[in-house]
């Protein structure tokens, strides 16, 4: 038959009670608040994509009524152009369509010039939203120069598709 050995029970249980008012004082409340730090910094981040997301989204609808105001603006020169060459003598008429024809050019190379800054800018906002994102779906930083290399050549696999 088994006898209780009530001094050892009583030494474990108050062993195990002091380990566990130890545990709970020094770890787990500061386990705690770690888990709620990092959480909070979570969220502040998620929260920071979604206001990055927002401002490409708006810096792209801005850019896209630039180039339309651009386009219209053109077109309208061009119809002025075309209607003070046909009311001019043929000198002047000449000296007419040569300058539709450069501002033509330059506000082609200004369109071009500003659609290649916001591309820039863009591939450049997608650069930085992807890093953070793949920074939390791997759980492993790597170094900035690292990231920008594999995101840039993401990138320009998906310009080439």
């Amino acid at each position: 038959m088994i006898e209780i050995q009530w001094q050892q029970l009583l030494t474990h249980a108050l062993g195990f009670a002091l380990t566990i008012w130890v545990l709970k004082k020094y770890a787990w409340k500061p386990l705690l608040a770690l888990m709620e730090e990092r959480r909070n910094k979570i969220i502040e981040e998620f929260k920071a994509i979604d206001e990055e997301k927002a401002k490409v989204a708006r810096l792209t609808a801005e850019y896209e009524a630039k180039l339309r105001d651009i386009e219209s603006e053109r077109r309208v020169k061009l119809v002025e152009a075309v209607d003070d060459g046909k009311k001019v003598a043929a000198e002047i008429k000449a000296n007419a369509q040569k300058e539709v024809k450069d501002l033509h050019a330059k506000a082609k190379a200004d369109l071009e010039r500003d659609i290649d800054k916001a591309k820039v800018q863009l591939r450049d906002e997608m650069v930085r939203i992807t890093m953070t994102a793949a920074e939390k779906v791997i759980r492993e930083k790597l170094d900035d120069a690292k990231h920008r290399e594999l995101i840039g050549k993401y990138i320009k696999e998906l310009e080439n598709a």
